[in-house]
Parts: structure tokens; C-alpha cells; sequence
């Protein structure tokens, strides 16, 4: 019974390790294809500039507050 468990313990290994390096290699991302951040002018969240909406200079993160606008106070 030790050896049929050995056995079967062994080719399991070595179907995993076949499997493992045979799959094609995931593409990475790489560092320098980093997403533009742009700053929200009513809350100061970052976000990425894909997802931002823009009113002449200035980004928003949402909505809301594109409909809010700058908040008062800011530097």
C-alpha cells in the first residue's frame, strides 16, 4: 500500500511540474506603463485620468462634484 501511495504521490509531482512549466508565461505589466493619475480639484482624491472628468483645467472624480466645483479654501 506504501509503495502504490509513493506512486501515485511521485507522477502527481511530476504532472504539476510538467503543467507548471509548460503553460505559456502571463504578460506582466511593466513599470513604465504606469496609469496618469490626475487630482480631483473638489476633494483632492487621485484618480486615474481615464476615469476623471475634466471642466477646462481642472479634474473631478465624479459627477457631483464636477457639479460642485472647486471647494472654497483650497490652496
Amino acid at each position: 500500500m506504501g509503495r502504490l501511495l509513493f506512486w501515485i504521490a511521485l507522477i502527481s509531482v511530476a504532472f504539476w511540474l510538467w503543467r507548471r512549466f509548460n503553460r505559456p508565461a502571463r504578460p506582466r505589466p511593466k513599470a513604465d506603463e504606469a496609469t496618469p493619475m490626475v487630482r480631483c480639484a473638489h476633494c483632492g482624491v487621485h484618480v486615474p485620468r481615464e476615469h476623471a472628468l475634466q471642466q477646462n483645467q481642472q479634474w473631478f472624480c465624479s459627477q457631483a462634484h464636477l457639479e460642485q466645483g472647486t471647494k472654497h479654501g483650497e490652496r
